[in-house]
C-alpha cells in the first residue's frame, strides 16, 4: 500500500512537470510568434538620397509597420557613401543595415558585413521564390562565395521606356515636318533648321544642344553617350566585347572619339550650350524647364522634373521626346540590351545589427506579392481599385502621380521602400497575370499627352521603346552590366579607375570646347595621359575580373 501511494506521488510529480514544462512551451511559442512583430527600429544608411522619404508616416510606411513592426531609421547621404562609409570602418561601428553602392568592398574587406546566404536558406521564402537561380549571382567572388549584397535591382525586367537616349523637343519635330532622326547628323539639321527659324523662345534666346556635366551625372549622361551611340551597353568606364569578355576602357575606342568629336562640332557651329561645362544641375534643369533647350542627352529619369515642369506650365510642345541616334546608321543603340539580373549595388546586414533574423525577414516581406503589388500601386481603396478582377487607378489618382511631385512622399509608393530589397521589373508579372509595376506599355500610352502621342503617330510608332531595337536583336550580357561588379576597394585597379575617370572628367570637356584644328591633338594627350596611369594593365585585369564573374555564375 505504501509502494503503491510513493508511485502515485511520483506520477503527480512527473505529470505536473510535464504540464508545467507544456505551458512554458506554449507560452515560449506566443512570445517567439510575437515578437516578428514587436515594435523594432533598424537603423540604415542609404549611400543614395531620397528627397521623398516620408519617415513611415504615409499610408504604405504605416502598413509596412503594422505588418511588420519594423521602423527604419534611414540616414541617406549624396555623395554615394565615398566619405562616410570609410569613416564607418574606421570607428568599427554601423547601422543595423546598408546600402553602400560602390563602397561595398570596403565594407566586405573590414569585415563588417555577414553572409546573407544561411538567413535567406532558413528566413526568407519569398526571396528564394523571386530569385530562384539568381541567387547565384548574389556570390561575392570565386575565393568568397559568401552574399554580403542583396541585390536592389529589378527582376523579370521587361522596360517599357528607354533608360537613355536624345531628347528633342516634340516641336522641333513638328514644325520640321518629322525629319528622320536616327544619326547625329540628323539632330544636327533638326536643331541647326528650328533654331534658325525660331532665334527666341518665350522672349529668350534659344539654346541648341545642353549638356549635363555637374559631378557624377556628367559620367552618367555626357559621357556615356559615347558608347550609346557606338553600339555599345551601359557597362560603366568599360566596353566589353560579348564573345571574348575582353574590357576596354570606353574611351579607346576609335569610333568614340568621333561622337567627341561630333559635340566639339556643335560647339564651334553656335549649337552647344556655351555654359554646358560650367553649369550645375538645377540650372541645366532650369534651362529644360523653360523651354529653351531644344535638346539634351541623358538617362530618361534625370530629366523627370523638368517634363512634369513643362507638363504643369501647359507647355506639353516643349516636352521632350526619346530617340535612340547614334554616330551613323552603322551602330544598333543598346538600350534595351538584356543584363539579366543586376548585382552588386544593393543592401546588406551589417555585423552590428541588433537581430539579423528580423532584418532578414523585414526584407522578405518587401518582396513577397502582395507588398510588391503595394509599393507600386498603393493602398487598394485609397490608391487604386479592382474592377472585374483587375487592378485599375481612378483618374484623380493617376492625375496626381503624373504631376504632383509630392504624391510618391505623401503615398510611400514608388522607390521610397523598393530601394531596399529586390523588386519585380517593368512587365513582370504577378500570380494573376497583371504588372506588378504600373509601368506598363497601356499606361504608358495612357499617361502621353496630345501632342506626344501626335509627334509618335507621325513616327509610326505607339511609344518611344518602338523607336529602339528589341532586347531580341541585341547580343544578350552574360556579365549583367560591368559597373555592378565589385573591386576591392583601394586596389590598384580602383585607385586607377578613379585616376582615368578624373582625367576624362578634364579632357573631354577640353577637347569639346577647343578649336576644331585642336581637337585631335587634345585628344592625343587624353590618351598618353591614360597611358601613364596604366590603363591598359587596368583593362587586362577588368577583363579577368569579368571572366571570373561569367564562371562564378555559371557554376
Amino acid at each position: 500500500m505504501k509502494s503503491n501511494f510513493r508511485f502515485f506521488n511520483l506520477f503527480l510529480l512527473v505529470t505536473f512537470s510535464f504540464i508545467l514544462t507544456a505551458c512554458e512551451d506554449s507560452e515560449q511559442d506566443v512570445t517567439n510568434a510575437s515578437s516578428e512583430t514587436d515594435p523594432i527600429t533598424l537603423t540604415v544608411f542609404d549611400s543614395d538620397s531620397n528627397p521623398d522619404w516620408e519617415n513611415m508616416n504615409s499610408p504604405v510606411g504605416q502598413k509596412i509597420k503594422k505588418d511588420t513592426g519594423v521602423t527604419l531609421d534611414v540616414e541617406f547621404d549624396i555623395e554615394g557613401g565615398r566619405t562616410k562609409i570609410p569613416l564607418m570602418v574606421a570607428s568599427g561601428e554601423y547601422p543595423d543595415l546598408i546600402l553602400p553602392k560602390s563602397e561595398a568592398s570596403t565594407l566586405v574587406e573590414a569585415g563588417a558585413l555577414i553572409d546573407l546566404a544561411p538567413l535567406i536558406e532558413e528566413h526568407a521564402p519569398n526571396i528564394k521564390e523571386m530569385l530562384g537561380d539568381e541567387l547565384n549571382r548574389l556570390k561575392w567572388s570565386k575565393e568568397d562565395p559568401s552574399i554580403y549584397i542583396l541585390s536592389n535591382n529589378t527582376v523579370d525586367e521587361d522596360r517599357a521606356v528607354p533608360n537613355f537616349g536624345v531628347l528633342v523637343q516634340h516641336d522641333v519635330v513638328r514644325k520640321l515636318g518629322y525629319p528622320e532622326m536616327n544619326t547625329l547628323e540628323d539632330l544636327e539639321n533638326a536643331i541647326r533648321e528650328y533654331k534658325k527659324m525660331y532665334p527666341e523662345i518665350n522672349g529668350q534666346p534659344t539654346i541648341g544642344l545642353t549638356l549635363q556635366s555637374d559631378g557624377w551625372r556628367f559620367q552618367s549622361a555626357t559621357l556615356n553617350s559615347g558608347f550609346m551611340m557606338t553600339g555599345g551597353g551601359d557597362d560603366g568606364e568599360y566596353f566589353v566585347d560579348p564573345e571574348t569578355y575582353e574590357a576596354i576602357l570606353h574611351y579607346r575606342r576609335p569610333e568614340e572619339k568621333e561622337v567627341f568629336r561630333w559635340y566639339n562640332h556643335m560647339n564651334n557651329e553656335g549649337l552647344l550650350d556655351p555654359e554646358s561645362f560650367v553649369q550645375k544641375h538645377d540650372q541645366w534643369l532650369a534651362k529644360l524647364s523653360t523651354g529653351r533647350a531644344l535638346a539634351t542627352i541623358a538617362p530618361d529619369w534625370m530629366i523627370y522634373e523638368a517634363q512634369s515642369a513643362l507638363r504643369d506650365a501647359g507647355m506639353e510642345e516643349r516636352m521632350y521626346g526619346m530617340y535612340p541616334i547614334t554616330l551613323n546608321e552603322e551602330y544598333k543603340h543598346n538600350a534595351f540590351r538584356n543584363n539579366g539580373f543586376q548585382v552588386g549595388w544593393g543592401i546588406g546586414i551589417t555585423r552590428d545589427c541588433k537581430d539579423p533574423v528580423r532584418a532578414i525577414k523585414f526584407l522578405d516581406y518587401l518582396v513577397k506579392e502582395e507588398t510588391q503589388i503595394m509599393l507600386n500601386w498603393g493602398i487598394e481603396g485609397e490608391h487604386y481599385e479592382v474592377v472585374d478582377g483587375k487592378r485599375v487607378i481612378p483618374e484623380d489618382v493617376l492625375e496626381r502621380r503624373n504631376n504632383d511631385k509630392n504624391f510618391l512622399k505623401e503615398t510611400g509608393i514608388g522607390y521610397n521602400f523598393a530601394r531596399f530589397a529586390p523588386r519585380y521589373g517593368d512587365g513582370a508579372l504577378d500570380s494573376t497575370g497583371q504588372t506588378y509595376t504600373i509601368n506598363s506599355r497601356e499606361q504608358e500610352i495612357a499617361n502621353q499627352t496630345e501632342i506626344e502621342r501626335e509627334v509618335l503617330n507621325n513616327y509610326g510608332v505607339e511609344v518611344w521603346k518602338d523607336l529602339y531595337p528589341s532586347k531580341d536583336e541585341l547580343i544578350e550580357s552574360s556579365w549583367g552590366a560591368a559597373y555592378n561588379i565589385p573591386i576591392p576597394a583601394g586596389s590598384k585597379l580602383d585607385v586607377n579607375n578613379q585616376r582615368m575617370l578624373d582625367i576624362a572628367f578634364k579632357r573631354v570637356p577640353q577637347a569639346i570646347l577647343s578649336d576644331p584644328d585642336q581637337f585631335d591633338e587634345i585628344w592625343d594627350q587624353f590618351m598618353r595621359d591614360l597611358d601613364k596611369v596604366g590603363v591598359e594593365e587596368s583593362e587586362e585585369e577588368f577583363t579577368q575580373i569579368i571572366r571570373d564573374t561569367v564562371e562564378l555564375w555559371n557554376n
